[in-house]
């Protein structure tokens, strides 16, 4: 789904069977080959069960194209003086509900720190949820396939996770 930029968006991030996780406001930046771009300007309040925080720093998030094979992710873009340069969520493929963001977030995460460094993150909550709330095996199989593609992908520095597509838009976000 296409916005004029500039429009406000909401995402909601649930676990697993509805549990409610991660909410949070944004801005419809525009779109290119590789989905829609959305960003978080400082300030914004991120807040979910048990947990509230403003970003300190600028932000953008990749939605995948939904012409993609493999779009079980959300990619978030930080600025320079952010605490990682990007933060991979694996998620149930996104989805546009008029203007509200919603995808399951899947637990598995891939995060390139600020000296390049690459890894996968919550693996164990990763086990431990699949276990706990039955994942069925479409889930899991996908969840795990979406982690390894997106690792691979932003350990050889390919496009959009090359350092430089996000650029423009945490540009346009900032220019503001």
């Amino acid at each position: 789904m296409r916005f004029e930029p500039g429009t406000p968006v909401r995402c909601v991030g649930t676990k697993w069977r509805d549990r409610p996780h991660w909410e949070f406001d944004a801005t419809y930046l525009g779109a290119d080959d590789h989905g829609d771009w959305i960003g978080c300007r400082p300030g914004t309040r991120f807040a979910r069960p048990g947990a509230d925080f403003v970003a300190p720093y600028a932000q953008v998030t990749l939605v995948p194209a939904e012409d993609l094979a493999e779009r079980g992710w959300l990619a978030t873009f930080h600025a320079p003086d952010g605490q990682v340069r990007t933060y991979v969520d694996i998620t149930s493929p996104p989805r546009w509900r008029f203007t509200t963001l919603q995808y399951v977030d899947l637990d598995l995460d891939v995060v390139q720190g600020l000296t390049g460094r690459v890894w996968v993150d919550d693996e164990d909550e990763f086990a431990e949820h699949r276990e706990q709330w039955s994942y069925p095996e479409i889930v899991t199989v996908s969840a795990v396939g979406s982690c390894e593609a997106v690792e691979r992908a932003v350990r050889r520095g390919e496009a959009p996770f090359d350092g430089e597509t996000h650029l423009p838009w945490l540009t346009r976000l900032t220019a503001d």
